[in-house]
């Protein structure tokens, strides 16, 4: 058993997952050691973040059919509450590396071998149901506000984004229901899927322990979460080229906070 401080009311059950008391402070522990896993190996990050980039943008471009204009933004910034999933494989390299196994870029496909696969592809099921839920919206939140008025191009989309009251609107009350997607989708899944990576157990149960380490651990979470969204709209001026670098050491840094937030039993 760890000898951090057990903060949970139901440490006495053996099968109730522990859950320790994190500072805001350690989280610069948290980027040492994901930026040390990426280091150990940076292509293996940079491949799997351009493969869920392309992977993502295609479907979710050849979905949307001829007119995706309108539907531009919201594609970028709804790729967040699918990128999660794609986490999957850089919280199995920072296992690998942890206990000393074979860190081979091939095993960023083991998640179909993790304890939990069944939980995690409902997870992903549930992931890819919001994603789509949250394109709807966006498109349903542009016709309220600019009607039938599809833009000719980029640049008219632009203007009728950033130059218009009506364009302002909607991208104040499109960045606030994003916030609440992107809220929900962080709380349910930033402990559950490092969990189901390393421990046979339920999503339900996985969720639950998200959920209890969020509460817990609200300052320092909240921290966490505006760091990442902070890092990753700056990584993607312009035109992205810095998610290669940030997102894996994002993703190696949340197993990290996973491990030192919980101990399963």
């Amino acid at each position: 058993m760890s000898a951090r401080t057990d903060v949970s009311t139901d440490a006495r059950v053996s099968e109730t997952p522990v859950i320790h008391a994190v500072q805001p402070a350690e989280l610069r522990s948290v980027l040492r050691k994901g930026l040390a896993d990426f280091e150990a190996k940076p292509t293996h990050g940079v491949f799997l973040t351009l493969i869920y980039l392309l992977i993502a943008l295609f479907a979710a471009l050849f979905g949307l059919g001829e007119n995706f204009l309108p539907l531009l933004f919201p594609l970028v910034g709804g790729l967040a509450l699918v990128g999660p999933l794609a986490a999957c494989g850089l919280y199995e390299l920072s296992r690998r590396r942890e206990l000393g196994q074979d860190y081979s870029w091939y095993h960023v496909f083991d998640v179909a071998k993790a304890p939990s696969r069944w939980g995690i592809a409902a997870m992903g099921v549930i992931l890819a149901a919001l994603f789509v839920a949250w394109l709807m919206t966006a498109e349903l939140l542009y016709g309220m506000f600019f009607a039938e008025r599809a833009p000719a191009d980029v640049t008219a989309m632009m203007r009728q984004i950033f130059m218009t009251s009506a364009g302002v609107q909607l991208l104040i009350t499109g960045t606030l229901v994003g916030f609440v997607y992107s809220v929900v989708v962080y709380m349910a899944t930033v402990v559950s899927l490092p969990m189901m990576m390393q421990q046979k157990t339920s999503l339900g149960r996985a969720v639950v322990t998200s959920l209890r380490v969020v509460k817990t651990n609200w300052q320092t979470m909240v921290t966490w979460y505006l760091m990442v969204v902070g890092l990753v709209l700056l990584a993607s001026l312009p035109l992205f080229v810095g998610l290669g670098l940030v997102v894996p050491i994002l993703g190696h840094a949340t197993w990290h906070l996973y491990r030192r937030s919980v101990t399963v039993p």
